[in-house]
């Protein structure tokens, strides 16, 4: 069998028990500015993630941001480069941006689950996107808190159904509830929409269709603020 069709092996976190404390508050640094948030994020053992990922993934953006858009987990190009939104999603993410008043540098993007879950494609060596667990973006879910309690937003973009469901709750759709303005108790304005990947997805006779929608959603989120 060639290189080129050889099976990529299954990551660490799917061979069996991985030790994890079960929650990233754990790693949390006691004094919290961006850098040193995403310096103590490197060592995070808070779910069993860690140890399926190259790396962690932290977001970035100003140290304030207006904006702050929230994506699920980073995917195998940001996984590999440890940046956040650099494939094809962030691609078409940049364009949506473009198209609005505010300006691509002064927004924050960051995930609500820091490490790349993955499984093996049956052939070759590309690594497959796995959705991570309820479990898994509440261990998760403090990165995120303390990002928006350093960043302070007003407006969140959530980026699909895990980051909705890490900031509003698990019970929340973005089916039903997509363009809605919600409120965190912190007063943060919070609107959902797909995550750029599920529009890179669709079918090439409704690609154009759900792009458009896509682009619709963010700016109208970003005339927000």
């Amino acid at each position: 069998m060639s290189p080129a069709h050889r099976a990529t092996k299954a990551p660490p976190c799917a061979a069996g028990p991985v030790e994890s404390t079960g929650s990233a508050a754990d790693f949390l640094p006691a004094r919290r500015t961006l850098p040193m948030l995403r310096r103590a994020a490197k060592a995070c053992h808070g779910c069993e993630l860690y140890a399926c990922g190259t790396q962690t993934v932290f977001g970035e953006g100003p140290g304030k941001a207006t904006v702050m858009l929230v994506g699920e987990q980073p995917g195998d190009q940001e996984d590999r480069a440890g940046r956040p939104f650099v494939g094809p999603s962030g691609a078409l993410l940049d364009r949506a941006i473009e198209a609005t008043s505010i300006a691509r540098d002064d927004v924050y993007v960051t995930n609500a689950v820091k490490h790349f879950k993955w499984n093996p494609a049956p052939r070759g060596k590309r690594r497959i996107h796995k959705a991570p667990t309820w479990r898994e973006v509440r261990a998760c879910r403090p990165w995120l808190e303390a990002e928006i309690d350093v960043v302070q937003p007003e407006l969140i973009v959530a980026l699909g159904a895990t980051a909705a469901k890490s900031l509003l709750g698990p019970e929340f759709r973005v089916s039903t509830q997509r363009g809605k303005a919600n409120k965190l108790d912190s007063g943060i304005t919070v609107v959902a929409t797909v995550h750029p990947s599920a529009v890179l997805r669709a079918p090439s006779g409704e690609r154009e269709a759900a792009e458009r929608e896509f682009f619709r959603d963010v700016k109208k989120a970003l005339a927000r603020v």
